[in-house]
């Protein structure tokens, strides 16, 4: 048996059929963004491009980007982190993760915050994923350049030494 029919490709360490499969079959059965956002995931990794498709929001008219998302769909899909997800008192619900894919030979990692809205359609409650956003790449900290060092005041060859020494400096520390 290949990876694809047993584990579920979306992580969850569950078999496909207990995991991604039903939602895929009746997107419905997604009852928290999370699980719509694995499910749309795992249709990546199996080329489902209908049900991606399908579970954009209405407002996204995905049927026009059909092309453009059968590319994504088509990339070869390595692993997902899933690194929080809520539902915000506003209704809309949010899901942060790390996708790895590969692609011309070059592996990369697409990190978004998605987010989805829930929608009434025929009479069921559904989640749709409606957009995302990338997370701002950390500051780079660059050390402030060394100052120099200067003293409020020069102390002359001839003067006492600052050490306490109770020498002249150019016989001490100068």
């Amino acid at each position: 048996m290949s990876k694809h029919t047993s584990q579920c490709p979306c992580g969850s360490n569950k078999p496909l059929i207990e995991c991604c499969k039903p939602i895929h079959l009746d997107h419905a059965k997604a009852l928290h963004p999370e699980q719509l956002m694995r499910a749309r995931y795992s249709a990546h990794v199996l080329g489902l491009v209908d049900f991606v498709v399908q579970t954009y929001h209405p407002s996204c008219e995905a049927e026009q980007h059909r092309d453009a998302i059968a590319e994504s769909v088509n990339l070869k899909w390595l692993g997902l982190d899933v690194l929080n997800s809520d539902i915000a008192e506003s209704g809309e619900g949010f899901v942060e993760f790390k996708a790895m894919y590969k692609e011309a030979g070059s592996e990369y990692i697409l990190q978004e915050r998605s987010r989805f809205l829930k929608e009434e359609i025929n009479g069921q409650s559904c989640w749709f994923y409606i957009d995302g956003e990338y997370p701002e790449p950390p500051p780079v900290e660059q050390a402030a350049p060394p100052s120099p060092v200067k003293s409020e005041k020069t102390v002359g060859r001839n003067d006492p030494c600052p050490c306490g020494s109770g020498k002249k400096f150019k016989k001490c520390c100068g």
